[in-house]
C-alpha cells in the first residue's frame, strides 16, 4: 500500500518523538535535547540522543538514528508499512483503504478461514485431553512437571486413537474438504480424509499475536515420528516462527533464551522464565533471527547439553550475530536439557547458569580445543593456529586484542606469541596488525576526504538546527559541491526544504529508508556536534567550513576542465573565495 508523502508527514509530526521513545527508553532532558541509554546497545554512560527540534534520535556511541518511524522499524522490527499504520492508529488518523484485487480479496479470506479452523482444532484437541480417552496424555503431561494452569495457559491437548476423529468432526461444523486440506490438518483420498495427528499430545503453535497458525504433536508409545508438526500453509511458516513467543515477546529482561523443544520453552516460561522461545521442528534460521531481533538484542542458547546440541548451537551462533543480536550459551551440564536441569535444581540454580552463560566465542572455542590432543606437540601448534586464525574474525583492533587477552589466559598461551601469530596470519590476509604501536595513517587522499565530509556533516547540521544560516550560504554553494553522491542527494532535500521553508531533517531520512547503510550515513548527517565556541569564533568557524567546501569543489573541477577560459574562471573564483566574509546574522 502506498501512502502519499504528505500523509506520512503529518503522521510523524502527530507523533512527537520524544513521546513515543519515552515509552522504550528513559529519558532525561538536558538544554534542547533529551539522553538515555541506547536501546541497540549495550551502554552505562548515556549516549542516546532524542532532539525535538529535529524530530530525530541519534546514538553517538553505535551510530543508530533516524526519525519516530524508523525507531519503531528499528526497535520493534517493523516494516515501514507497519511503523506508519502503528503510529497512524496511535495519532488516531484513519489511513485509506487499499483497493484489493479478487485474488488478493480470496487469498486473505482464505488465511482467515484456515486460523477458523485452526482454532476449532485446538479447542477440541484440548477437550479430548480432559475427555475420558485423554488420560494418558494428561498423565504423561503432568508426569512431566507440568501444571493444570500450564497446560490451559499453552492450550495442550490430545489427538485420540481414532485417526479420522477430527476429520469428522471439522465435517459436522460444515467446513469442506479444500479448506480442510489447506489447513495442513488432514490428508485427502478416495477412502475419505485421514487426519494428520493421531494418538498424540498436541501443542498447538502460536503466532505473535496467540493466533493458531500449526501444530505440533508428541506421539504416545513408540511410534515414529516421535515429534510431528504441521505442514507448511497460508499461514504457517516454521522457519519464520518461534514456538512461545506469543508470550515471551512481554519478557522484560534484555535477553531471550533459546531451546530446542516445546517442552524445554514450557517448562521454563512455568518456572518464571517466560522469556523462552524455541524453533518449531527446524534448524534455527535467519528468519527465525530477524524475527527474534524485533524484541531483543541479546540471546542465551540452551539447547541440550550433547554432541547434537553442541552443533545445533555452534551453527546458530554466527546466524544470530548476522542479524546483530549478540549470543551466550548456557552450560546445564550434568543434565541433558533445560526442562530436565529445571527439575533437579530448581529456578534459582537456572537463574545463576544464566548469569555464567559463556560468551559465544569462547564457548566456539572450547570446542574447538577438545578436537585436539594438547599432549601431542604437532596438535597443540595446529590449536594454536585454529586459535589465531579465528581471532582474525575481529576487524576492529581493540576487540581483537581483548579476546586474545581472554583466549591467551583459558589456554595457557604465552600472549606476545599469540599476537605474533596473529600478527603473522592477519598480515597474509590484509588484515592490519594487532602489536601495541600505533597504525601508521596514510598520508594519501582518504584522509583529506574524511576531513571534508566531516565539514559536509557539520554545515547540513549547523542548517538542519539553525535554518536562518541558509541565507549566508545559498548564494555561495549548491548541492552539486559537496563530495559524493550520497551527500549530494541529501544536501539538495535540504536545501530544497530551507528555500521552501519546508526543511523536515526527518523527512529527508525517509527517503533513504530502503537502504540500511546510507540510511546511518544521512542520520549522522544531521547529528555532527556543533562546536560551543564564541560568537565570533562561531563565526569563523561557520566561515571556513563553508569556504572549505566550495574550495574542494573548485579544485575538482579545476582538475577536470579542459577549456582555458574555464580554468582561468575558477582560479579567480579560488582567489577570492580566500577574500570572502560570510556571515551568520
Amino acid at each position: 500500500m502506498y501512502y502519499p508523502e504528505e500523509l506520512i508527514e503529518e503522521i510523524r509530526a502527530r507523533n512527537d518523538i520524544v513521546d513515543v521513545i519515552s515509552s522504550y527508553v528513559k529519558l532525561q532532558k538536558k538544554g534542547g535535547t533529551y539522553f538515555g541509554l541506547c536501546p541497540f546497545h549495550n551502554e552505562k554512560t548515556p549516549s542516546f540522543s532524542v532532539t525535538p527540534s529535529k524530530q530525530m534520535y541519534y546514538c553517538f556511541g553505535c551510530g543508530a538514528g533516524g526519525n519516530v518511524i524508523t525507531f519503531l522499524m528499528e526497535y520493534e522490527n517493523f516494516t515501514f508499512r507497519e511503523a506508519v499504520e502503528h503510529l497512524a492508529d496511535r495519532a488516531g488518523i484513519t489511513l485509506p483503504k487499499e483497493e484489493q484485487s479478487a485474488e488478493a480479496r480470496r487469498q486473505a479470506d482464505l488465511r482467515s478461514r484456515i486460523l477458523e479452523v485452526n482454532k476449532e482444532a485446538g479447542k477440541y484437541f484440548y477437550r479430548q485431553l480432559k475427555g475420558r480417552n485423554g488420560k494418558r496424555a494428561w498423565d504423561y503431561l503432568t508426569g512431566r512437571g507440568l501444571t493444570e494452569e500450564t497446560i490451559r495457559r499453552f492450550g495442550l491437548g490430545y489427538a485420540n486413537m481414532y485417526s479420522d476423529d477430527l476429520y469428522r468432526y471439522l465435517k459436522q461444523k460444515g467446513y469442506s474438504d479444500s479448506l480442510l486440506k489447506e489447513t495442513g490438518l488432514v490428508t485427502l483420498s478416495e477412502k475419505g480424509g485421514r487426519d494428520k495427528f493421531w494418538n498424540r499430545v498436541m501443542f498447538p503453535i502460536m503466532d505473535a499475536n496467540s493466533r493458531i497458525i500449526g501444530f505440533g504433536g508428541r506421539v504416545m508409545g513408540d511410534g515414529e515420528p516421535k515429534y510431528l508438526n504441521s505442514p507448511e500453509t497460508k499461514v504457517f511458516d516454521k522457519s519464520r516462527n518461534l514456538y512461545g513467543l506469543n508470550y515471551a515477546r512481554t519478557w522484560r529482561k534484555p535477553y531471550m533464551l533459546i531451546c530446542e523443544g516445546y517442552m524445554d520453552v514450557i517448562s521454563m516460561q512455568q518456572a518464571g522464565f517466560t522469556g523462552a522461545v524455541a524453533s518449531l521442528g527446524t534448524a534455527f534460521t535467519p528468519g527465525h533471527a530477524n524475527l527474534l531481533k524485533r524484541y531483543t538484542s541479546q540471546a542465551i542458547l540452551t539447547y541440550d547439553s550433547d554432541g547434537a546440541g553442541v552443533k545445533a548451537a555452534l551453527r546458530a551462533i554466527p546466524i544470530l550475530k548476522e542479524a546483530g543480536i549478540s549470543a551466550k550459551v548456557l552450560n546445564l551440564k550434568p543434565y541433558k536439557d533445560p526442562d530436565e536441569f529445571m527439575k533437579n535444581l530448581g529456578a534459582e540454580a537456572f537463574e545463576q547458569r544464566i548469569r555464567e552463560a559463556e560468551n559465544s566465542f569462547l564457548f566456539e572455542m572450547d570446542v574447538l580445543h577438545g578436537q585436539y590432543d594438547m599432549k601431542d606437540p604437532e596438535q597443540k601448534t595446529a590449536f594454536h593456529n585454529a586459535l589465531a586464525k579465528s581471532l582474525l574474525r575481529f576487524p576492529d583492533k581493540l576487540e581483537r586484542e581483548n579476546y586474545m587477552e581472554a583466549a591467551a589466559r583459558r589456554y595457557s598461551v604465552e600472549p606476545e606469541g599469540l599476537k605474533a601469530l596473529v600478527n603473522r596470519l592477519g598480515g597474509r590476509t590484509g588484515l592490519a596488525a594487532v602489536s601495541s604501536a600505533p597504525l601508521r595513517e596514510s598520508r594519501g587522499k582518504k584522509p583529506k576526504a574524511d576531513g571534508i565530509r566531516q565539514s559536509e556533516r557539520l554545515l547540513l547540521t549547523w542548517l538542519a538546527e539553525e535554518p536562518a544560516a541558509y541565507d549566508a550560504v545559498k548564494d555561495i554553494l549548491s548541492p552539486e559541491d559537496f563530495s559524493e553522491g550520497l551527500y549530494r542527494r541529501a544536501a539538495a532535500m535540504v536545501f530544497e526544504g530551507l528555500e521552501a521553508g519546508t526543511l523536515s531533517p526527518a523527512g529527508v531520512l525517509d527517503h533513504f529508508i530502503n537502504d540500511e547503510e546510507e540510511y546511518r550515513e544521512v542520520a549522522a548527517l544531521f547529528n555532527t556536534s556543533l562546536p560551543e565556541l564564541t560568537k565570533e569564533e562561531r563565526e569563523k568557524a561557520f566561515s571556513e567550513t563553508v569556504k572549505r567546501i566550495r574550495r574542494r569543489s573548485l579544485e575538482e573541477k579545476s582538475r577536470n576542465v579542459t577549456d582555458v577560459a574555464a580554468l582561468q574562471a575558477l582560479i579567480k573564483e579560488q582567489a577570492e573565495l580566500s577574500e570572502l566574509h560570510i556571515s551568520l546574522n
